[in-house]
């Protein structure tokens, strides 16, 4: 039973990640996230059923239009498979819990803005406030965080510390990290907010020493910062305590 469950939540994520692709790359263009149905961005043409099974069809199309045979990005199935993985290491490390619910839309949200971030570089207020309000309100009763405080002190931390990186970069930080970490705040709580600039500001810079050393970058080059705080964000979430307590028996 434990199996046919994971399966389950797995190909649930998948449905969900295929419209979380939907949501993060109409909504900055500030198409519908409804209609028209999706087409291939190359031709216009419109996908079928078959064409539209996560990942699989990617798969089975080779990542290129049935019609004009231009590649498709990967970032589809990409993130399709991840938000299945996400859903089920969600299931398996929470179980049926309130928690779970939080860890749903946590990591719903983290998955929609990596999208929007990667593809048009915004991280949109109304995709921020549809996950802030609930997320609170689950922190706040029956998910709670002990003290009751701990996530408003992590959203005002978060929120705090990244509006003054933003001041003081003069614009090298975007307003939509600032309050994607406000939200994050609430979830992760005091200190899990600090872990996750910690790693976030890691991972980004790994990924800007890449850039420079094989993409030719530079530092005026733009790169989205918002994947790097999702997965920071992720690894926290999960594995933050884990990892606290190796920090701690290491020093």
């Amino acid at each position: 039973m434990e199996i046919l469950i994971s399966v389950y939540v797995f190909l649930f994520g998948l449905i969900f990640g295929s419209f979380f692709n939907v949501v993060g790359m109409r909504m900055p263009n500030k198409e519908s996230i409804i209609k028209p149905r999706s087409r291939c961005p190359e031709c216009g043409h419109t996908l079928s059923a078959w064409e539209l099974i996560p990942v699989v069809s990617y798969i089975f199309l080779r990542g290129k239009c049935k019609d004009c045979s231009k590649r498709v990005s990967p970032l589809y199935p990409l993130m399709e498979t991840a938000t299945g993985g996400l859903f089920l290491l969600s299931y398996l490390h929470w179980g049926f819990s309130f928690e779970l619910i939080v860890s749903l839309l946590f990591v719903s949200m983290l998955v929609i803005i990596t999208v929007s971030d990667l593809t048009s570089y915004l991280i949109l207020n109304k995709v921020l406030m549809f996950f802030f309000i609930p997320l609170l309100l689950l922190r706040l009763t029956v998910a709670d965080l002990y003290p009751w405080w701990i996530p408003i002190v992590g959203m005002l931390t978060g929120f705090g510390i990244l509006f003054a990186l933003a001041v003081l970069s003069r614009g090298g930080m975007g307003g939509g990290d600032v309050k994607l970490y406000a939200v994050i705040g609430v979830v992760l709580g005091f200190p899990g907010v600090l872990m996750s600039i910690f790693f976030a500001s890691l991972i980004g810079a790994v990924i800007g020493i890449f850039g420079v050393l094989f993409k030719g970058m530079n530092r005026k080059s733009s790169i989205p910062f918002g994947p790097s705080i999702a997965l920071g964000s992720i690894i926290v979430y999960f594995y933050g305590i884990q990892i606290w307590n190796w920090y701690m028996k290491i020093f």
